[in-house]
């Protein structure tokens, strides 16, 4: 037994296995940079390595050979001396790793041995055969050994699509080689070599051929085994958690982010690191002193201490397997060795030229792209497999990549939405990433829940409760753009280097059968020597036009998206919820398991679970992904519908929002039918929905004139919203919706209004809520104080109407009184919601609507005589104008003053005003004579006049003005004509007729002041003059002296003089409405003026009164004027004059005259009496 003896070289500790450690190196005098940053390390720190002495026989293995060594790694696992277990997929494990990179950070993301491949192409006459894939600015690469494939194809039949398409394009004549027996032996030599570094003590033991046979099979064995055979089948729940992961292993021992001089690389590397020597690392090398290091071994072992950040390179040199020295080179130095000097600078044009040639074609994300140079050949080609596999169109064409190429894609989308919420400019290129997913995804056996989430992903990139703004706009639609390389002129160039890599056989990649079909080809390299012309492949930065996220203003549009987007992702989670039929059926060889055999706590655990989770309607498992995915799902379609009946609302569409809002509802129910929890935001939701709903519903109620048309927008349905119900369907009844049903009856529709407000409410005020929706509890109450205002004043309507229709006056009707109960019993709970809220002015208008409900009573209670007249004033109408008083009162109180709201307070002011005017008119007209004294009711008539006179705004200017002055003229006429009556039938006190007669003369004085100003009262102000000349006349009988009397009637002439205003007026209307009525001769069947009539009835009523007033005042002048006893005075007798040809005239007037001639008559006597 040989044991060869072991030193160890003392060197000092290292901290390279530190994550993260950053070291440049620059190389060749500043020709080119690189920095190598390790992102992972699951090797333990470097140990030095075993020095062997001289004469060592490498052919006997060592006691620990092959045995699993964490210095080692994998790459001393198997005598093929390198991992192969990931070789078809290396890239996409290391891209799942490290996904925040992928996109936009890294060039290139590959495993050490494939970027050294690449940059030794124009070196090298050896086969490069490659899968690229492009994730954003990312090229992914992976080894595709086609040999190992097609051995595979023969054998399994899997790979049988890249076969034919091998054979149809490079090689149809394709027959296996094994590779050489020297080139496992040098690999076995290799790996013994590493293990007796690590360990100087380990017994040797001979290897006969027979373990070179069987390791090279073993090795074989692995690498076909370590691919994924599940990829295109349909994934189970139970593996959901790993899918992305499954096959897709990072297995390399540490993963670096590898810039060399522009280009970011994510390499994977297994090359084992020592400690030891001037350097904290060393990479150990063996070499055969019989064989010169060539150009390609020099770049290899130069690339891969690059790669790792090792400074020093320790070679061992052996002849047949004895060690014979050790030499140590410094990493600077491997490119100037003898019969390996190579330009870096060169290296770094290949990896430039190589990056730009892949970016410049690999274009579509989704792809999988070949790269392919055969033994011997100067051609690199670029296939795009993808593209051949669907022309192909057979199930046996099936791209394995196809499924890790969708979930690569999905989770760089997913990990970006992430980061959207701070930059919206990302959703571009996130869409583009899901579009680009689910065309990956497209095959027989599709990836159901990358496509259901790649779809409500898309569904999410919609804001639904926000137009963008303007930046965010233009973010948007700038945003999110991703580079297209096109190359440029390709000049066929390039030289001729018969070099190969060592160990690389290169027959069974030769093609001379015939020449290759370029057809194909996406691109092609015609010389591999254009690699090394500096830039000669160049990529341009260009914008995708798919990368832009189309932003539309339009919120129908976007909720569209979102639907259509949802719709699809239903569809795929309900593709695979498996029913009971589609269950396989029982196997009769398979015994069923009975309770007993397994009564122990699991059992019982395991039953536990099974009745927890209860299948849903649609065969649904709770938890399961279909089941996660469709709740979302099902929120998202509600919250789309919920924001489409909010715009529809807006429009004022009516009918379409409530067909929206009912299938808002009708997905939060099955939302709710298959969710286990209800999380207190969904709750706020549906509060929001609810209150949506009142809101639709009270609309259609105010707006019954159009229900037609709304009837012909709720029962419209897209094909779209058909399918979404019929996926609902499947979870939920989505039946009794009483809420969203379009009803004809406007009670009908005020009642399911105020239920939804009440049930939002009700959702709000529940212990999970109460104190995180302040802010809509209060609009919640602001709206369930409007409905309740509504259906108060909607029976208040009704009542009156049933009061307007009664053709007799009889005591109030059951029906009536229940109207009353219910508008009061609603103005009293509005007005209660409006409290909770403070909100006072909209107190103060359910208070006046309230007081106006008590004038309606109160008009019900008029009292009937027998002949069906009006009755006296009765109790119960002065019971409740009192309570109507009081209730505008407690609205002035609430408002506070006419600041807090001025149309409101004018409005309650005008009602407290109308209130009083009422109920002192029906006092005065309608005296209770039977139950209260004259007098009584002539102080209850003055204080209710007063009351009025007080809340009429004269000085505000508003449109109300002229009405509030010819109410305080026609309360100043009516009290003026009440002093009158009082004056005339007081008899004894003469205090108090003084009293009444200064009274009635002020109030006159001020109703016809008012009356003046008005300019559309003639009729009210000619009567309240003619009653002043009669109270005159009255009060001139009670004189005795001539001279007093004939004062008083000079005075009453005065009065009778001012009624030329109102004729005048009269005139004006007069001629008016002969203009009208000669216009309306032209066109027949014109009907006369009802307002007219009245106005000529009026008038001729009033000049009755006028003209034997107007000619007994001036006949009692005359008398008097002639009969004095004094001497008149010149301006006497001019006065007396003036009157006899009044009078004159008057009496010669034709009675039979047209009323305009009349009244211009009168104008004119009363003109000449005026001085």
């Amino acid at each position: 037994q040989i044991g060869p003896p072991a030193e160890r070289l003392e060197g000092q500790s290292s901290d390279y296995h530190k994550r993260g450690s950053d070291m440049t190196v620059c190389l060749g005098n500043g020709e080119v940079k690189s920095c190598a940053v390790v992102k992972y390390s699951a090797a333990p720190p470097p140990t030095t390595y075993a020095l062997l002495q001289e004469k060592t026989d490498l052919k006997l293995p060592p006691a620990n050979w092959l045995r699993e060594n964490p210095q080692l790694g994998s790459a001393g696992t198997t005598v093929l001396g390198s991992s192969s277990k990931s070789k078809p997929f290396s890239s996409f494990g290391m891209a799942y790793d490290f996904i925040d990179c992928i996109g936009d950070d890294v060039d290139v993301v590959s495993d050490s041995e494939n970027i050294k491949k690449l940059l030794k192409i124009p070196y090298s006459k050896s086969h490069v055969s490659m899968a690229v894939h492009r994730v954003g600015r990312t090229l992914l690469l992976d080894e595709l050994d086609t040999q190992e494939l097609l051995r595979r194809s023969s054998q399994t039949g899997d790979w049988t699509w890249l076969k034919e398409i091998y054979q149809r394009l490079i090689d149809q004549k394709w027959q296996r080689k094994k590779k050489s027996k020297e080139h496992w032996y040098q690999k076995a030599i290799l790996s013994k070599f590493l293990y007796y570094s690590i360990n100087g003590d380990g017994a040797a033991e001979p290897v006969t051929e027979d373990m070179i046979e069987e390791d090279e099979e073993n090795g074989a064995e692995e690498y076909s085994s370590s691919w994924p055979a599940t990829f295109t089948s349909a994934m189970s729940e139970a593996e959901e958690a790993d899918t992305p992961k499954r096959g897709l292993r990072n297995d390399f021992v540490r993963n670096i982010m590898w810039t060399f001089e522009d280009i970011h690389m994510l390499v994977g590397s297994n090359m084992p690191i020592f400690g030891g020597g001037r350097y904290p690392a060393v990479s150990l090398r063996l070499r055969d002193s019989n064989k010169p290091i060539n150009i390609l071994t020099g770049i290899d072992y130069w690339l891969d201490n690059l790669m790792c950040n090792v400074p020093e390179l320790v070679m061992c040199f052996h002849v047949n397997g004895i060690v014979q020295k050790y030499e140590m080179i410094k990493t600077e130095d491997i490119p100037h060795l003898e019969n390996s000097n190579f330009s870096t600078r060169v290296v770094k044009d290949i990896a430039q030229n190589i990056l730009s040639f892949l970016k410049s074609n690999c274009t579509k994300e989704g792809h999988t792209y070949w790269l392919f140079k055969a033994s011997g050949s100067d051609i690199v080609k670029l296939y795009d497999l993808t593209t051949l596999c669907e022309e192909a169109e057979e199930e046996k064409y099936q791209n394995p990549f196809t499924l890790p190429v969708a979930v690569l894609l999905y989770r760089v989308a997913s990990n970006l939405m992430l980061k959207a919420s701070q930059n919206r400019k990302h959703y571009g290129k996130i869409r583009t990433l899901l579009l680009n997913c689910l065309l990956a995804s497209r095959n027989p056996t599709p990836p159901l829940i990358i496509i259901a989430s790649a779809y409500y992903m898309l569904s999410e990139l919609f804001q639904l409760d926000e137009l963008p703004d303007e930046d965010g706009g233009e973010s948007l639609r700038a945003g999110g753009s991703e580079d297209s390389y096109s190359d440029e002129d390709r000049e066929e160039e390039g030289d001729d280097d018969d070099l190969t890599e060592d160990g690389e056989d290169m027959g069974s990649y030769g093609n001379r059968s015939r020449p290759q079909d370029d057809s194909k080809a996406v691109a092609v390299i015609r010389s591999v020597g254009e690699l090394s012309v500096p830039e000669k492949y160049k990529s341009t930065h260009q914008i995708r036009p798919s990368c832009a996220f189309p932003v539309s203003q339009d919120k129908e549009e976007r909720c569209r998206h979102v639907l259509s987007y949802v719709l699809k992702g239903l569809k795929a989670v309900d593709g695979c919820i498996k029913k009971e039929s589609d269950l396989p059926a029982a196997d009769p060889n398979t015994p069923i398991p009975l309770k007993y055999e397994d009564g122990g706590a699991n059992a019982a655990s395991e039953k536990g679970q099974a009745d927890q989770k209860h299948p849903t309607r649609s065969g649904m498992i709770p938890g399961s992904w279909q089941h996660r995915m469709k709740l979302q799902l099902f929120l998202k379609a509600s919250k789309a519908y919920y924001v489409l009946s909010d715009a529809a609302t807006n429009l004022l569409k009516y009918g379409r929002a409530l067909r929206y809002i009912k299938l808002s509802l009708q997905c939060y129910d099955a939302y709710c039918s298959v969710s286990e929890t209800l999380h207190p935001h969904l709750l706020q939701f549906h509060s929001q929905c609810l209150s949506l709903c009142g809101d639709i519903q009270l609309m259609l109620a105010q707006n019954a004139s159009n229900r037609a048309a709304y009837l012909e927008e709720y029962s419209y349905q897209t094909k779209e919203d058909q399918e979404i119900l019929h996926s609902l369907h499947r979870e939920s009844s989505c039946q009794g919706f009483m809420a969203t049903d379009l009803a004809m009856d406007p009670e009908y529709q005020l009642f399911v209004s105020c239920r939804c407000y009440e049930a939002a409410h009700e959702m709000l005020t529940t212990e999970v809520l109460k104190d995180q929706s302040s802010d809509q509890l209060s609009q919640v109450l602001k709206r369930l104080g409007n409905i309740r205002n509504e259906m108060g004043v909607y029976y208040m309507n009704q009542a009156a109407a049933m009061q307007t229709e009664k053709q007799v006056k009889k005591s109030v009707s059951a029906a009536e009184q229940d109207l009353w109960k219910k508008s009061f019993s609603f103005f009293e709970k509005g007005m209660k919601d409006f409290e909770a809220i403070r909100d006072s002015t909209n107190t103060a208008l359910l208070l006046c609507n309230t007081g106006r409900l008590m004038r309606i009573c109160a008009q019900a209670h008029c009292p009937a005589c027998a002949d069906e007249s009006r009755g006296e004033f009765s109790p119960d109408e002065a019971l409740y104008y009192n309570k109507a008083v009081d209730y505008y009162l407690q609205a002035l109180r609430a408002l506070g003053s006419r600041k807090s709201h001025p149309a409101v307070w004018d409005s309650v002011n005008w009602e407290l005003s109308t209130t009083y005017f009422t109920l002192a008119t029906l006092l005065q007209d309608y005296a209770p004579l039977s139950r209260k004294a004259q007098e009584q009711i002539e102080r209850e008539v003055t204080d209710a006049m007063m009351k009025s006179l007080k809340y009429c705004d004269l000085q505000t200017e508003s449109a109300r003005q002229p009405l509030y002055q010819y109410r305080a003229a026609t309360i100043h006429h009516r009290l003026a004509s009440m002093y009158h009556s009082c004056f005339r039938n007081q008899v004894g006190d003469e205090h108090l007729r003084k009293q009444h007669r200064s009274l009635a003369e002020l109030h006159y004085s001020k109703a016809v002041s008012l009356f003046l100003s008005l300019k559309d009262a003639p009729c009210e102000l000619l009567r309240t003059l003619l009653e002043r000349v009669a109270f005159t006349e009255f009060t001139m009988t009670g004189q005795s002296s001539s001279v007093a009397k004939l004062k008083s009637l000079i005075g009453a002439m005065e009065i009778m003089s001012e009624t030329r205003h109102a004729f005048q007026l009269i005139q004006k209307e007069l001629l008016e409405e002969q203009e009208e009525v000669s216009k309306k001769l032209e066109i027949p069947l014109q009907v006369a003026h009802s307002d007219h009539i009245l106005l000529l009835t009026e008038v001729l009523k009033l000049i009755g009164v006028f003209e034997p007033s107007f000619s007994f005042l001036l006949l009692q002048v005359i008398k008097l004027m002639t009969t004095t006893k004094r001497k008149p005075s010149n301006k006497d007798e001019d006065m007396l004059k003036n009157y006899k040809a009044v009078y004159s005239k008057l009496l010669r007037a034709e009675k039979d005259a047209p009323l305009l001639s009349r009244v211009e008559l009168y104008i004119e006597l009363l003109q000449q009496l005026t001085p």
